[in-house]
């Protein structure tokens, strides 16, 4: 085996492992697809022979490599047109449905959480709590101390589950069900129906990035978000040539919205118990182009 086998043999096992640190950091399947790719044309450079642990040293390497582009990116995110939400994934392996922790890490409302930490504490909530590794592993992937990252450990873990407590783990089949009972509603127009199925606090944000028109700009609260809806359903839903299937993105039941043969928009949904908490609905095309790639994610190395 030559030294180029090598490298490709290791960094291939790793991939999915590799792919899910840089997109629960990055939010974006597209811009990890590109720190994986900048990441193994370093690590094809690597000699071998210093490399004791080989997972340790890959998930450093990536780290890092999200990080340039996380930052390197704030720029075109303050100048995003409209809200910005992480890019939707077509999961298709079994790791994410017998995980929890998993499930939970790469749910849209996790991702959209995970925006409101800066960049070192977003890869030190991910690095640890997610996947576990060592305090000493985490702080030479962030050039940080091994102290310093214990303490934006705790910082980070606090802000979160100050966050999530609100609204629970995720639940696919109950999620499934209100998903279910929220397409049935939505399309007949039912607005006593998706009262009863949203949160007093309930919000709707879309997510077009100027590139197509943004069906709303937004709205919190049941009624606003029902009246929204309605209007929504009236206009795009009900009319000829658009379809609406149950799909299931980033592990929760979601829909998938089409005008002929063309997806329009992705609807992933956040709840608590037997209610929606929050609607994503993603139309920018470059991240709805990204659902046409199945993907793996795990937080195992095989």
């Amino acid at each position: 085996m030559t030294l180029t086998d090598a490298h490709t043999e290791r960094f291939t096992l790793l991939r999915p492992l590799l792919f899910t640190i840089a997109y629960e950091i990055l939010g974006s399947a597209t811009e990890s697809d590109d720190v994986l790719q900048d990441s193994y044309l370093r690590w094809s450079r690597v000699d071998l022979a210093t490399v004791r642990d080989t997972k340790s040293y890959l998930a450093q390497l990536v780290t890092r490599q999200a990080l340039d582009a996380l930052r390197a990116g704030a720029r075109r995110r303050e100048d995003y047109t409209g809200p910005w939400l992480p890019e939707p994934l077509l999961i298709t392996d079994q790791d994410a449905s017998t995980d929890v922790l998993l499930a939970e890490s790469v749910s849209m409302g996790m991702l959209v959480l995970l925006e409101t930490l800066g960049p070192d504490e977003r890869a030190v909530f991910v690095l640890r709590e997610v996947f576990g590794f060592e305090y000493d592993e985490i702080a030479a992937a962030v050039g940080k101390s091994s102290n310093a990252v214990r303490q934006m450990a705790y910082r980070a873990r606090a802000h979160v589950q100050a966050r999530r407590s609100r609204f629970g783990p995720v639940d696919p089949a109950r999620t499934a069900l209100l998903t279910e009972r929220f397409m049935a509603a939505a399309t007949s127009g039912d607005l006593d129906g998706l009262l009863a199925l949203l949160a007093p606090e309930a919000t709707f944000t879309t997510d077009s990035g100027g590139k197509v028109a943004a069906w709303s700009l937004g709205a919190t609260g049941a009624e606003k978000v029902a009246g929204l809806l309605i209007g929504f359903s009236r206009a795009v839903l009900n009319t000829p040539g658009v379809r609406v299937e149950a799909v299931t993105y980033n592990h929760t039941p979601a829909l998938a919205i089409y005008r002929g043969e063309v997806q329009e928009a992705a609807c992933l949904f956040e709840s608590a118990g037997d209610r929606i908490t929050s609607l994503y609905v993603i139309r920018n095309p470059d991240k709805l182009a990204a659902l046409a790639v199945p993907r793996t994610v795990t937080r195992t190395d095989a």
